[in-house]
């Protein structure tokens, strides 16, 4: 019981430590370096594998290896929205305003990783269908994902005070989360010209190994960049919001009052 209720503390107080500006830009400022070199550390060897080492596809030829940048975007761009929408749910319950500014910085980062997957799914389109777009199920519900990143960032944008503009803006994130099983399942629920899940986590992936091993290297190094980018993103805006406050006149300027 002792332990449990220490754990609690622990958590408790962690979590709390998080929600400072403060501390969050002074241990962000920590782990930054890390990502980045994790992100390197699996994209480089992920990009040469896939293009130059994996063998080509007895179908698709040497066309399907755009898989290596599209599906880690597809994955990346819905991970992006549950994580925005997660913390706009913190932002709300618990009123931390990190939580609120991370929110608002995943928007512009997802919808990047949305449009690359966009753009990538219609290259590789073009010589697998014949054709660069078709409103089938999964290409129309990532629009729609994109449209929904679009709406974060200028609901946000919209609204002058900066909370007020987080709380409204982490409405629309909670409401369009949505969208993400639609996303997810389209590939069963209608007839599309995607195929359909071909690595598993849970059980055996139907691809070759010489192509998943690199196309998971790929997966990892998105999440790091994602990571990296959110906390840089947000340790800028909450300098910006905080720019006349005491914390930042030490931590960046080493001016103490």
């Amino acid at each position: 019981m002792t332990s449990n209720t220490s754990l609690w503390k622990h958590t408790k107080t962690w979590f709390h430590r998080w929600g400072s500006p403060a501390w969050f830009y002074r241990t962000s400022g920590l782990i930054i370096p890390w990502l980045w070199a994790g992100f390197f550390l699996l994209a480089v060897p992920g990009l040469f594998w896939g293009l130059f080492i994996a063998p080509a596809d007895y179908l698709q030829g040497d066309s399907y290896r755009i898989i290596f940048i599209h599906v880690p975007s597809a994955w990346q761009s819905m991970l992006i929205f549950a994580v925005m929408a997660g913390f706009a749910l913190i932002g709300m319950v618990w009123r931390i305003r990190v939580a609120e500014t991370l929110a608002m910085c995943c928007a512009p980062i997802g919808a990047a990783f949305t449009v690359v997957t966009l753009i990538s799914g219609s290259l590789w389109g073009k010589p697998t269908w014949g054709t660069f777009w078709q409103w089938d199920g999964r290409m129309t519900s990532e629009l729609v994902l994109l449209f929904l990143y679009l709406g974060v960032i200028g609901l946000q944008q919209a609204i002058e005070e900066p909370r007020r503009a987080a709380r409204a803006a982490g409405l629309l994130a909670l409401v369009g989360v949505v969208n993400l099983p639609i996303i997810h399942y389209s590939v069963e629920w209608w007839t599309t010209l995607h195929q359909g899940t071909t690595v598993s986590l849970l059980g055996e992936s139907s691809i070759a190994p010489s192509m998943l091993w690199p196309l998971l290297l790929m997966v990892g190094a998105a999440k790091f960049f994602f990571a990296a980018n959110l906390l840089s993103r947000t340790r800028n805006t909450l300098l910006v919001q905080d720019r006349e406050k005491n914390w930042v006149r030490e931590t960046v300027w080493g001016v103490k009052q």
